[in-house]
């Protein structure tokens, strides 16, 4: 599989051209129009969106007379790199949550374009937010949290160590458990993957590729990954299933300090069973700190470059940084004072952090991915698909195989992975079983799948789900990924009757159903159920979208 550079796993699957970002400084009818399209980490993006539409409606000009328009559109910090430095899009401004991936852009860059920079490494901060541990009051209080300081080594462990919460005193809230997201997608998965590698070295900055291929290191990135449920491309969704299915789901996640404060926020989250705190790791973290990256590229004009100048000088202005402080994040302006919501009452500390980590080079990157992918939590996966007579319609069956291939190549060797097959029976093509011996055969086999017969949905799915549960939660993530297109013809469990197993088990090692209803009658509602029982995400795939239904299976594969 191609990488546009090692350090990021991501295959680029080119999209429609986005608006947004491929036609920059065209004109609009109607006048003389300079546009400023912008790329930017999905994170800021309520805020984003606000003072972008009052800065269009304003009409600000440049110096030329042009009236400058802005777009802007949230993107995976990773991918958007990814993106601009193949070609595929091409804004004025980059704006990924960290200024971590500006030296990595970079050194791409400089390798196809002569050694010229795609930004400049101190482009300044929009707004701030640190990583921190997020944690229920209560289970870090358990731990001797405040008068003790809590960080990554004390993760590493109590994940290691095979206590519960009952060698606590609380057995009620079972194992301990926790979340970060996948490193090849999210900027928090990056930065956990690097501080631990910090903690591990006992340093806080001069981190070298030799301190990171220590043994010292493996074994603890090793002990750390072991408490993972499952990785993921969004920090929010994270926060979302935390907050929302309380302590049996995750005892703790990698987060950003505004999501801690956003948990306050009962409009959002009604029904929070218990308060939520930032631990700032002792051993150093990072700043979430949105630098706002004009783009050094052939297709950014002069004008263009003007007016962008003029954008960040209109976000950097106190109105909208005020506003940035009552969405959760601190000011990028520092003439602006820090006061609520960021107060201790919201479960934060705006003293903190006291000690940051300094970003490491390329190679040192490079490094910590090597590490982390010899030590993360290892995954049993089964796949089911439909191959119904239906899945014919619009090359459905063949669009799904594709993608199905396209996810078994992301698959480590010693990743386990099982093929289930339906139609008005199911078929087990292939246990879960290791895929390196047996990827060849396996996409041989899925080459040959026609499609045929009726649609048993729910019974494929239990008994998907069941086979999975006899294998022992916690060691490795254990995951179903179901793909239908059609209404249940064949089974003989009652939604409900499926409903209600999912649920039993609510705890973050349970078994995580991921659904994708791709076009015909498939029964959007009901997927998404299922899946919402499990934790996991539901998705709907268009067979008419090109490139839909593989984007998908990507998603889902970041859970690995």
């Amino acid at each position: 599989m191609q990488r546009v550079f090692r350090w990021f796993l991501i295959l680029v699957l080119l999209a429609p051209a986005l608006t947004a970002c491929s036609d920059s400084g065209i004109g609009f009818p109607g006048g003389n129009t300079v546009e400023v399209s912008i790329v930017y980490g999905s994170e800021k993006r309520v805020w984003l969106e606000e003072v972008v539409s009052q800065f269009n409606a304003a009409g600000q000009k440049t110096a030329s007379g042009a009236t400058i328009r802005v777009t802007a559109t949230p993107m995976g910090s990773a991918d958007s790199m990814n993106q601009i430095l193949s070609g595929a899009i091409q804004p004025t401004v980059w704006s990924p949550a960290s200024a971590i991936l500006l030296p990595v852009a970079n050194d791409e860059w400089s390798k196809q374009n002569r050694g010229t920079n795609l930004v400049d490494e101190n482009a300044p901060p929009l707004v701030l937010s640190p990583v921190v541990i997020a944690m229920w009051k209560p289970m870090a209080e358990a731990l001797g949290w405040p008068d003790k300081s809590l960080g990554w080594s004390d993760i590493a462990e109590l994940v290691a160590s095979g206590k519960t919460w009952a060698d606590f005193g609380r057995p009620e809230w079972g194992p301990m458990q926790f979340g970060h997201t996948h490193p090849d997608y999210s900027n928090s998965g990056i930065t956990t993957i690097i501080a631990v590698s910090y903690a591990a070295a006992g340093k806080t900055r001069g981190l070298t590729v030799a301190d990171v291929q220590s043994p010292q290191v493996a074994t603890f990135m090793r002990n750390f990954q072991s408490g993972i449920i499952h990785y993921g491309e969004s920090t929010g969704f994270f926060a979302d299933q935390m907050f929302n299915r309380g302590p049996g789901y995750l005892s703790a996640a990698v987060l950003y300090e505004n999501l801690v404060v956003d948990s306050y926020n009962r409009d959002r989250y009604a029904n929070v069973s218990l308060p939520v705190v930032a631990i700032y790791p002792k051993e150093g973290t990072f700043w979430s700190d949105h630098p706002y990256a004009i783009l050094n590229a052939p297709w950014v004009t002069p004008e263009q470059r003007e007016a962008a100048d003029l954008f960040l000088r209109y976000l950097l202005d106190r109105p909208q940084q005020e506003l940035a402080l009552r969405y959760g994040f601190r000011p990028g302006n520092t003439s602006v004072p820090i006061g609520a919501p960021i107060v201790p009452e919201n479960g934060v500390d705006p003293q903190q952090p006291r000690t940051l980590l300094e970003v490491p080079r390329p190679d040192v990157l490079n490094a910590i991915r090597s590490v982390w992918v010899q030590n993360k939590k290892r995954v049993d996966v089964m796949a089911v698909l439909d191959v119904s007579g239906s899945m014919e319609d619009e090359g459905r069956l063949e669009q799904a195989k594709t993608a199905l291939r396209i996810f078994i190549d992301q698959l480590q060797d010693d990743d386990g992975f099982g093929l289930t097959i339906f139609s008005d029976q199911a078929t087990v093509l292939t246990p879960i079983s290791p895929i390196g011996p047996k990827r060849a055969e396996v996409l041989n086999r899925i080459a040959g799948l026609t499609p045929r017969g009726g649609t048993r949905l729910l019974d494929t799915t239990v008994e998907a789900y069941q086979a999975l549960s006899a294998t022992p939660p916690g060691q490795r993530i254990r995951a179903v990924v179901v793909l239908t297109d059609g209404l249940d013809t064949k089974s003989q469990s009652s939604f409900q009757e499926v409903i209600d197993l999912l649920r039993r088990d609510r705890e973050g090692y349970s078994i995580k159903v991921f659904t994708v209803a791709f076009g015909g009658d498939a029964d959007v509602n009901l997927l998404k159920e299922i899946a919402s029982a499990t934790g996991a995400k539901s998705y709907v795939g268009k067979p008419s979208e090109r490139g839909g239904i593989e984007r998908i299976y990507q998603d889902i594969a970041t859970f690995f």
